[in-house]
């Protein structure tokens, strides 16, 4: 009897998977999740101390302080001489605390619903966008975007940096209400170290922090974009940026990528074009020089507005890094975006605009009626992370880490899938792939999940996918550099029972000039 009631103990009691909260405040949500469950009823006896110490594996002292503070809460009720209870009236409490539940659709009777589908004027729903499962971490073969490797990240430098901003002496630094303007720290952080090594010199009131670069993307498009606005785009393009400006719902122009970047040849009036320079998302190909100077004198020439993703632009590898197309501009032609959070982490979500110090007033406007600004908090401790030289550190150590894993995979390809074609980048943390023409990514991405295999099927990138769509984005940033043979060995696994399931007897195709060396 004895030993059910402990084994009962010790699952009713089991921590939640929070490693982020300490131990005490993952026993209190066990306790509260129980009581709002039922399963500990008003009265019921808790397990002493000592006894639930020593059933969850606990210090005696972190079960006394959290039984404590559910008692301080009115949670428990302490007895003398007799323990801890669950106190009168606690599930009550815990209801309070938490949402009402609300009927299916959103009423909580019997009532005509508000018919959303008519109302709702500007949807992305069912809009093609990047993607993961929802449990993609149980997947053995992750070659997904967005994600950070937590070996890389600078755990200690970054606590001294949120620590140190929240020393009494820099309160005052951060706490004020920004309203429209940003953190100057971090302003002249961006302004004297990130955007020299672009080229970039820009004034104070020519940059504006963004909750990440998607937020910059946003802004752009309600400043700028309506049904009339003609957009330069990159096709494939980066589907985020897509999105956003889709809001706005301007005519598209399609711009075909070649291996020195966006295509200029046939590119009509325009009064935007957006692209991706230093690594064209997902292709990866560096736009060359001669095609920023084309693009800029033809922006000039015909009156039109250059939007610059940096993307990924601290992650060159190989010699001098091409300039941003910011620093080549003399007219003021080019609005350029950056992430200061990418290779950090994009959890952070702190970005940049560089532009005319008009354009970042109206924006700083516009940005002040939906968010005010970003954290402040925020933007001090990464100011401190760039004074510091933490940033560039850090930098330094993910490039090295994204080489080597763009190694092991360009070996793995070669090896396992000699017949399908890529270019190593100069840089960043993906190869773009491109299998035989007979293959499909998005069929081959269904196939290759069921082999513990997530890669990033290249359809979501097209405005106007082709069918079948041979690229795919293998993102190197979420796996292990030891799985990552075994995963491309896993992948074309997929391919094979791909080719089986659609009576394709796989040949072998041209490889990549890379390839092929």
């Amino acid at each position: 009897m004895r030993h059910a009631r402990n084994t009962l103990w010790a699952r009713m009691f089991e921590l939640p998977d929070q490693p982020a909260l300490p131990l005490q405040g993952r026993l209190r949500v066990a306790v509260v999740r129980e009581i709002a469950a039922g399963r500990l009823a008003e009265g019921a006896p808790l397990p002493s101390s000592r006894e639930l110490a020593k059933l969850i594996g606990l210090s005696r002292n972190t079960v006394t302080a959290a039984y404590q503070q559910l008692v301080d809460d009115g949670f428990l009720q302490a007895r003398p001489r007799s323990g801890v209870f669950v106190a009168p009236g606690a599930r009550h409490a815990v209801a309070a605390e938490s949402p009402r539940p609300v009927a299916a659709g959103g009423a909580r009777s019997g009532g005509r619903l508000p018919d959303w589908p008519a109302r709702v004027l500007r949807s992305l729903a069912g809009r093609p966008t990047l993607s993961k499962p929802e449990r993609w971490r149980e997947f053995a073969y992750p070659f997904v975007y967005g994600q950070h490797d937590p070996q890389l990240f600078p755990t200690d430098d970054f606590r001294e940096c949120c620590s140190r901003s929240l020393a009494r002496a820099q309160l005052e630094h951060w706490t004020p209400d920004f309203e429209t303007d940003d953190v100057p720290d971090l302003v002249e952080q961006i302004r004297l170290r990130v955007l020299p090594k672009r080229g970039v010199f820009a004034l104070p009131d020519e940059v504006i922090v963004t909750v990440g670069a998607q937020q910059a993307f946003h802004l752009l498009a309600e400043a700028l974009f309506d049904a009339r606005t003609r957009v330069g785009f990159e096709e494939p393009g980066y589907p985020h940026a897509r999105n956003s400006f889709s809001l706005r719902e301007p005519r598209w122009v399609a711009l075909p990528v070649d291996e020195q970047g966006a295509v200029l040849d046939a590119l009509p009036a325009v009064d935007y074009v957006y692209v991706t320079p230093s690594h064209q998302s997902p292709t990866t190909v560096t736009m060359s020089l001669a095609r920023r100077h084309e693009l800029l004198r033809r922006a000039e020439s015909e009156d039109f507005v250059v939007i610059e993703d940096d993307y990924e632009s601290e992650n060159l590898h190989e010699g001098i890094p091409v300039p941003a197309l910011k620093s080549l501009d003399r007219s003021g032609r080019v609005i350029h975006i950056g992430s200061l959070s990418k290779s950090l982490s994009p959890a952070l979500r702190l970005g940049y605009i560089v532009a005319s110090r008009g354009l970042v007033a109206e924006l700083r406007a516009l940005r002040h009626a939906m968010v005010r600004h970003p954290s402040a908090f925020l933007q001090h401790a990464y100011a401190l992370f760039l004074a510091l030289g933490h940033h560039e550190s850090h930098a330094r150590r993910v490039n090295l880490a994204m080489q080597e894993r763009l190694t092991l995979t360009a070996q793995a390809l070669r090896q396992h899938l000699p017949d399908f074609a890529f270019t190593l980048p100069q840089g960043g943390a993906s190869i773009w792939v491109n299998g035989p023409a007979w293959v499909d990514a998005a069929e081959l991405a269904a196939t290759a999940r069921r082999h513990g295999v997530l890669i990033e099927a290249g359809d979501v990138f097209y405005a106007q996918p082709p069918y079948p769509c041979p690229g795919f984005r293998l993102r190197l940033s979420s796996i292990a550099t030891s799985k990552i043979d075994a995963g491309v060995q896993a992948l074309a696994t997929a391919v094979l029972a791909l080719a089986h399931a659609r009576g394709v007897e796989r040949g072998m195709a041209p490889k990549s000039a890379e390839a092929a060396s």
